[in-house]
């Protein structure tokens, strides 16, 4: 990051199986592609004094039981991996975003914030979506909204379907052309 609070950002995720990776991923493209300087870095990686000078937090993680995950879901979810072969994403391991925004302690932050999830391809109504909860966090820690939160969408075993991380690099464009008409407001 270069430290120009106009126009970096940072993509905060969590992921078991990969699909949550690919998604900040793609959002960090987008918003690159939209000249914002940004990168996607696992929860665990992120400190309070990373987030000095970011301008905009996207943060996103994966949909479990209605909500956010939490520490037994995703011991489930990796014994249910590893008993099927599937390979876990290198941030598994944790910590993950409830451990994160705990970590960080309330309303000291300032900037703009988005948030996304995965979630099953399904009704809301039957799955939830985490990125509600993220966003409100994000805000309980002084960030102010830029967007609406986004879900992204994966089959039921564990896939994302065609198309949606072009649909998180689109999105991750808007957010930038967003956030520097936001940024350029404050002038």
């Amino acid at each position: 990051m270069d430290g120009n609070k106009t126009d970096n950002a940072l993509v905060v995720y969590e992921s078991i199986y990969g699909n949550t990776h690919a998604i900040a991923d793609a959002i960090a493209e987008g918003l690159r592609a939209a000249s914002v300087d940004a990168a996607a870095v696992p929860a665990a990686q992120v400190t309070g004094d990373s987030l000095e000078g970011v301008s905009l937090v996207v943060a996103g993680g994966p949909t479990h039981a209605h909500g956010m995950s939490r520490p037994q879901l995703r011991e489930s979810g990796a014994k249910a991996a590893a008993e099927a072969g599937v390979d876990l994403d290198p941030a598994a391991e944790g910590p993950w975003l409830r451990e994160w925004f705990d970590s960080l302690g309330p309303g000291r932050h300032s900037g703009w914030a988005a948030s996304f999830d995965t979630r099953f391809d399904m009704p809301e109504l039957l799955t939830g979506h985490a990125s509600k909860g993220i966003l409100k966090k994000l805000e309980r820690l002084g960030f102010r909204k830029l967007a609406e939160p986004e879900s992204f969408l994966v089959t039921r075993d564990s896939h994302l379907l065609p198309g949606e991380t072009e649909r998180a690099r689109a999105w991750g464009t808007a957010l930038a052309d967003e956030l520097l008409h936001s940024e350029a407001g404050k002038d």
